[in-house]
């Protein structure tokens, strides 16, 4: 368009690229098509389409809103644009989230004159969602509001490109990004075997985990975890900003009256643990629609187990009386849900959310682990692998666990080519012929 007269930059960030325009109506040429709400009106002038609203009677901002439909994913950063301009000095509260309850958005204030503004302000998601939203609330001053030239756009910087450039000292990591995240290269410790009656999986590789309606029912907000692979086993990883992780399973409820402990295991790489909590309760309905009471097992930095750094904690606790880490109700006889908070944590990764009855099958474990040589280490093209019993595989992962390559060895030694790796520091998974998993850090120069 149209009517640009001033340039007003919100927000900088420097070494920025975009990826593609998302929004496919952004200049209202196809009237209002992709648009919503009570301020939708387009209208046409000297061959310029744009979206005019009038609020006659200030009131709330979200009385009067425009709103344009489209997918976005959590702590993702998206630069709007947009014209602006209005019959007087007024505000119009602006940015991004949910379509829907519980609405939560990044949004800011901008100052609107008679004269067209063109903005450039920059979002952080808030959920990962297709059902999220571009937010103009305009009903908090009366007057005229002009919209035209909208566009949004995911804004990618060396710090969220996936490879370790600029002055990174890992991958998006280091020198001007942020902290480089220590990540665990060694899996939760593995379950004993247990008699499939004596055990109520809700997220372990090693039982038969039980069916549930909800495994992230969004209660803080957002998706709480992202599923990872550490050491060939998956394992939850928390995502940035969520505070709890809600699992119901409601129409699936569990008598666990039986079961006398609960188990989980968490690796936490916080540097500092001062208000870390790790707290995870079994909330019983008792026949009724909702929470009659809870059990809570809470673990922090002075309870026994405690918050450690850097190394798995596992937590197995008598859940037969009240005391120690274990806190609220006992009643356990419906059991519809699964609450985990973990309030002030940054970094956690958790694993084996089970309860049982004390009981083990001897003579009998469910994995093995193995281990495997590999040099030079660091290494700048050839990476040798060698080992006692035959390798079946082995598997390249960077360091948020993503997975790089896996070649099929079925030899008890390999030199494999990584010239092709970017520099940085990756993981070598590798499984052996007989099912032991073995993980060894290497930095590729």
């Amino acid at each position: 368009m149209k009517k640009i007269s001033l340039l007003f930059v919100v927000i900088f960030l420097a070494t920025i690229s975009y990826a593609q325009e998302l929004v496919t109506n952004g200049n209202f040429e196809a009237g209002a098509t992709g648009w919503s709400g009570n301020a939708a009106n387009v209208v046409t002038e000297n061959a310029n389409s744009y979206n005019s609203a009038n609020v006659t009677v200030a009131a709330n901002p979200w009385d009067v809103n425009l709103s344009y439909v489209l997918s976005l994913t959590a702590g993702k950063s998206y630069q709007l644009k947009f014209d602006a301009w209005s019959d007087r000095e007024r505000t119009m509260i602006v940015g991004i989230g949910l379509n829907h309850d519980p609405w939560s958005s990044d949004t800011k204030t901008v100052n609107l004159i008679a004269t067209s503004k063109a903005f450039e302000l920059t979002f952080i998601a808030p959920a990962t969602d297709a059902n999220s939203r571009i937010i103009f609330d305009m009903g908090a001053a009366a007057g005229f509001v002009g919209i035209d030239n909208v566009s949004l756009m995911e804004v990618t910087t060396t710090c969220n490109n996936g490879v370790q450039d600029g002055d990174e000292t890992g991958i998006d990591c280091g020198g001007s990004c942020g902290p480089c995240v220590i990540v665990p290269t060694i899996a939760a410790p593995t379950p004993p075997a247990r008699a499939a009656e004596d055990v109520v999986s809700i997220y372990s590789d090693a039982y038969t985990n039980i069916t549930v309606n909800n495994f992230d029912a969004g209660w803080c907000g957002g998706a709480a975890t992202t599923e990872v692979m550490i050491a060939d086993n998956k394992t939850l990883k928390k995502n940035a900003g969520i505070v709890c992780q809600g699992i119901d399973f409601s129409t699936n409820r569990k008598d666990l009256t039986s079961f006398t402990h609960l188990h989980f295991d968490f690796y936490i790489t916080d540097t500092d643990l001062t208000g870390d909590v790790f707290n995870l309760k079994l909330v019983n309905f008792n026949g009724g629609d909702g929470e009659s009471s809870a059990l809570e097992v809470n673990i922090n930095g002075g309870t026994t187990p405690q918050l450690v750094a850097n190394q798995w904690v596992s937590v197995d606790v008598p859940i037969t009386a009240l005391g120690g880490v274990v806190a609220g109700g006992l009643a356990r006889n419906d059991v519809a849900q699964i609450g985990i908070t973990t309030a002030n944590v940054s970094y956690v990764w958790y694993d084996n959310i089970y309860l049982h009855k004390n009981t083990v099958i001897s003579g009998i474990v469910n994995t093995k682990t193995a281990n495997f040589n590999i040099y030079p280490n660091p290494v700048m093209n050839k990476l040798t692998i060698k080992a006692e019993s035959a390798i079946s595989e082995i598997t390249i992962r960077n360091i948020v666990g993503q997975s790089i390559r896996t070649e099929v060895l079925n030899a008890n030694s390999r030199t494999v080519d990584i010239s092709d790796l970017a520099a940085g520091n990756y993981f070598v998974v590798a499984k052996m012929a007989n099912g032991e998993v073995s993980t060894q850090k290497i930095s590729k120069l």
